[in-house]
């Protein structure tokens, strides 16, 4: 038994040196383009500016932009409030830096939530995005700019079950060893 967890550490630590000695080229970080809005918060119906900085596609090439969150298609589904859809809005062409001059976009006059703006293209379909929010119109007389404040007790009551729960199976791994090791003894000594 004692020979066991000697060498379960041994091959423990042996793994560790070699994750820590991986060269730092091999794991080089290759940043992804980045898309910029004219303004992260947006009404709903509102139109804001897209763009992608330079050497995100290659110069000249057709880019395709999409737009994914509610209603992003501005059609409506039955009963359903919560659709997240994709839809192709169209397609631009890459300029001469490889970067996606600003492209008007105009949100749904339905839109609620947060919508991620994406160019891909042949070259980079992983593309580049950004995101904007749809800004809920303030209902008339509607003036608390209050946080709100205190704890949410549905959330606590959960946290406080799944602990308890792990608190009775620690504490049940804990006895139950406990009892093994009284037999063991008892057995040795007989």
């Amino acid at each position: 038994m004692k020979h066991t967890i000697t060498k379960a550490a041994a091959v423990a630590a042996i793994v560790a040196g070699a994750m820590l000695a991986v060269p730092a080229a091999a794991s080089a970080y290759t940043p992804t383009p980045s898309g910029t809005v004219s303004t992260s918060t947006v009404a709903p119906g509102g139109t804001f500016t897209f763009a992608v900085e330079a050497d995100a596609f290659v110069a000249g090439e057709t880019v395709t932009i999409t737009i994914t969150g509610e209603n992003a298609s501005a059609a409506e589904l039955a009963f359903v409030k919560f659709v997240v859809q994709t839809e192709t809005l169209g397609t631009a062409t890459a300029n001469a830096e490889g970067g996606l001059d600003g492209v008007q976009i105009t949100l749904p006059a339905n839109a609620t939530g947060t919508y991620t703006i994406t160019a891909t293209s042949a070259s980079n379909p992983v593309g580049a995005s950004a995101t904007v929010t749809a800004a809920a119109a303030a209902a008339p007389g509607d003036d608390d700019d209050l946080a709100t404040t205190g704890a949410d007790s549905e959330a606590l009551l959960t946290l406080w079950i799944g602990g308890g729960a792990l608190l009775l199976v620690g504490g049940g791994i804990a006895v139950a060893g406990a009892v093994r090791r009284n037999r063991q003894h008892a057995d040795a000594a007989a």
